[in-house]
C-alpha cells in the first residue's frame, strides 16, 4: 500500500511541476503584435488627404502586425466630434494613440487627459498641450515660406520677370495649427524676400470649396492688380482652382495650392495653377503608428519628426521622387 501511495505522490508532484511549468510559460510570455491596438484619428476620413495618412497606418499596421482602428470625424470643422472619438479611443485602452488635432485650442485639455492614461502621437497639426510623446509633422512655416517662393516664381514668369502686384492668402478654417502656421511663413517671406508683393486680403473660410470658389471670385472682382493667391489647404486649393478656371485667368492669376489630388493634379497640368506645396501624409500615418508602438514599448523616440514639403510644378512633376508624392499606394 506505501508502494501504491509512494507511486501516486510522485506522478502527483510531476503533474504539478508540470502545470506549473506551463503557468510560468503562459504568465511570462510577451503578448503578440496582433494583441496590440493603436488607433489613428484623423480629421476627415472622406478627404483624400487624409485617406493618404490613413494608407500609410494601415500598411504600418500589416508591416508591424498592429491593429490599426480608422478614425475621424467626417468634416474638420466637427471638433466635438473628434474629442468624443479621442474619448472614446482612450476607453478602449489602447497601447497608444496617433492623432492630427483638428483645432489646437479646442484639443489641448482632451489631449492633456488622453495622455495620463495612455501615449499620445501628434501628426500634421498641433494643439495647446505639451503632453505628446512624439510629434510628426511638416514644417508648416518652412511650407507656407516655400509656397511664398512659389508663387512669387509664378508672378515673376507671368509678367516679363516683374515680381509686383497684389496677392492674397486665403485659409480654410481659423485655428488648426498648421493652417496657422503655413500663414506664419506665407507672410514672413513676403515680407522678407518680394517687397514688390502686397498682401491685399487675408481670408479665413468655412472649410469648403464652394466658400473658397466664392471668397475667391470676390477678391477677382475687387481687385484688378490681383496677381496671385495662395490657397494653403487642398480644400481651398480646389475652390480657388475652379475661381481662376471659370474666370479663364490661368497663367494670368498665379495659384499656389497645398497638398494633391486628382483635381488639383489637373488644374497644375492646365496651368490652372501654378505650383503645389506637397507634404508627405503617407509618412506620416506609416511613421505615425511605427513611432506610437515602439513609444508604446517604452522606447526611447523622437520628440520633433520634420516629415517635409516639396514644391511640385508642371516642371518637376513627373521627377520619380515628386510622382511617388502625387500618386501614394492607398491599398
Amino acid at each position: 500500500m506505501k508502494f501504491v501511495t509512494s507511486i501516486l505522490n510522485r506522478r502527483a508532484f510531476v503533474a504539478l511541476a508540470a502545470a506549473s511549468m506551463l503557468a510560468g510559460v503562459v504568465h511570462s510570455a510577451p503578448a503578440s503584435a496582433a494583441d496590440v491596438t493603436i488607433p489613428i484619428i484623423v480629421k476627415d476620413t472622406t478627404s483624400f488627404y487624409w485617406q493618404i495618412v490613413l494608407a500609410g497606418a494601415r500598411k504600418a499596421g500589416k508591416d508591424l502586425g498592429v491593429n490599426v482602428p480608422e478614425l475621424g470625424a467626417q468634416a474638420e470643422t466637427d471638433v466635438n466630434g473628434q474629442i468624443s472619438i479621442l474619448e472614446n479611443a482612450v476607453a478602449g485602452n489602447p497601447a497608444a494613440v496617433v492623432i492630427a488635432p483638428t483645432e489646437a485650442k479646442a484639443l489641448g485639455k482632451p489631449i492633456d487627459e488622453a495622455a495620463t492614461k495612455v501615449k499620445i502621437i501628434g501628426i500634421d497639426s498641433g494643439a495647446d498641450s505639451k503632453a505628446f510623446t512624439s510629434f510628426l509633422t511638416t514644417d508648416n512655416i518652412q511650407g507656407g515660406r516655400v509656397a511664398a517662393d512659389g508663387l512669387a516664381a509664378a508672378i515673376g514668369e507671368a509678367n516679363g520677370g516683374k515680381v509686383e502686384g497684389d496677392v492674397a492668402l486665403i485659409t480654410a478654417l481659423p485655428g488648426a495649427g498648421s493652417l496657422e502656421q503655413r500663414a506664419q511663413g506665407f507672410k514672413e517671406q513676403l515680407a522678407a524676400k518680394y517687397p514688390g508683393l502686397k498682401l491685399v486680403a487675408d481670408k479665413y473660410a468655412d472649410g469648403q470649396a464652394t466658400t473658397g470658389l466664392n471668397i475667391a471670385t470676390d477678391l477677382i472682382t475687387a481687385n484688378p492688380n490681383l496677381k496671385g493667391i495662395f490657397a494653403s489647404n487642398l480644400i481651398m486649393a480646389q475652390g480657388v482652382g475652379q475661381a481662376i478656371a471659370e474666370n479663364n485667368l490661368a497663367g494670368k492669376v498665379g495659384l499656389v495650392g497645398f497638398d494633391s489630388d486628382e483635381k488639383l493634379i489637373k488644374f497644375l497640368n492646365d496651368g490652372v495653377i501654378s505650383a503645389l506645396v506637397v507634404q508627405d501624409p503617407y509618412r506620416m500615418g506609416y511613421d505615425g503608428i511605427k513611432t506610437a508602438l515602439a513609444a508604446s514599448k517604452g522606447e526611447k523616440v523622437e520628440a520633433n519628426v520634420d516629415t517635409g514639403a516639396n514644391l511640385v510644378t508642371k516642371a518637376n512633376m513627373k521627377e520619380p521622387k515628386i510622382d511617388a508624392l502625387l500618386n501614394p499606394k492607398l491599398d
